[in-house]
């Protein structure tokens, strides 16, 4: 069996993450047992969500253990299995985790899933036609469901969800304005991704000015909005927002190191009667087959051309992950470990 390097968790996070939280180490790969598959990783997926999990605090899922491989989605390849339902050569999807190799029980249901590399790229798996995609996918058809010709909104605009996002609303007629941080992000987000506008929120000094960009992208103001961020750019939004608008809360980027987020405004959800739902998509395995169709489609046919940040070598992870969380990547971040 082969020999595999991982990365684990080492110590928790004191406010900001930093490099030396993590721990790379080498270790056997165990022997196949019954119904059993060895994984060769080809990407591993670096997601914000990671940074939430390292801290030992109570939230929807389980910290992140110390002293073992951090948890996240793997694109690779099956090279052993003692299953009948995979195949060497096979493509999968799972959660191998930061390490080159990973066994997979292939009997749990959900552990791995199969995918074709035909007409969508493997890596494509881990973010457009993957978790981010479908999280796009669920906040933007279940929780907003807007109508055409609505108006909707989505921070981080060119990352993994944002840029499925706005593929999903242009879709379906929507007028889809993003937030995004830099001249070159809101640059391909209207010449690639199809927005309508998008608004650099590093020109805005607080939510105020934010607020007037958006009036300006916006004129018949936001009926629905996709939150990744929060803080400022939330608080922007929400006096933006029309009367009984909806808003899909997916991620709270700017307090993942621990500081309280007060919201400015906040009966401004009482005056315009907004809901807002946060959401966890790993709890909506029901859409995912259906997510996955229309998402690989969009890929397939052109429509949805995500962007990837692909660092090299495991050894990257940390400081590829660390610098996803402080916005340096564009479009999906992901690490090729072949």
């Amino acid at each position: 069996m082969p020999t595999n390097q991982k990365i684990l968790l080492d110590n928790r996070p004191s406010g900001e993450a930093i490099a030396s939280n993590f721990k790379r180490v080498t270790g056997e790969t165990p022997a196949l047992q019954g119904g059993q598959v060895l994984v060769r990783h080809h990407f591993l997926s670096l997601d914000p969500y990671m940074r939430g999990r390292m801290n030992d605090a109570k939230s929807y899922a389980a910290p992140q253990p110390l002293g073992q491989v951090m948890q996240g989605g793997t694109a690779g390849e099956v090279v052993e299995s003692r299953s009948p339902k995979f195949q060497p050569g096979d493509k999968v999807v799972g959660m191998g985790g930061w390490q080159q190799y990973s066994v997979v029980n292939a009997e749990q249901p959900g552990a791995l899933r199969k995918v074709d590399t035909t007409h969508v790229p493997l890596s494509h798996y881990l973010g457009a036609v993957g978790m981010p995609g479908v999280t796009a996918w669920y906040g933007l058809v279940k929780i907003i469901a807007p109508q055409a010709g609505q108006t909707v909104t989505v921070s981080a605009a060119t990352g993994a969800v944002g840029s499925a996002f706005a593929a999903l609303a242009k879709a379906r007629g929507c007028r889809v304005v993003g937030i995004a941080g830099g001249p070159e992000k809101c640059k391909y987000a209207v010449d690639e991704l199809g927005f309508d506008a998008c608004i650099d929120y590093k020109l805005h000094q607080d939510a105020a000015s934010l607020s007037k960009a958006l009036k300006e992208a916006c004129p018949q103001g936001i009926d629905g909005h996709f939150e990744n961020v929060g803080g400022m750019v939330l608080d922007a939004v929400l006096t933006r927002m029309n009367a009984f608008g909806l808003i899909a809360l997916c991620g709270m980027i700017a307090g993942y190191d621990g500081q309280p987020m007060p919201m400015a405004y906040p009966a401004l959800i009482l005056t315009n009667r907004l809901k807002i739902q946060g959401f966890i998509v790993s709890e909506h395995m029901e859409v995912w087959p259906a997510a996955l169709m229309e998402l690989g489609t969009l890929v397939a046919t052109g429509k949805l051309r995500p962007r990837e940040t692909v660092a090299q070598g495991l050894e990257a992870a940390p400081e590829a992950f660390l610098g996803l969380l402080k916005g340096k990547n564009f479009g999906k971040q992901l690490v090729k470990l072949i």
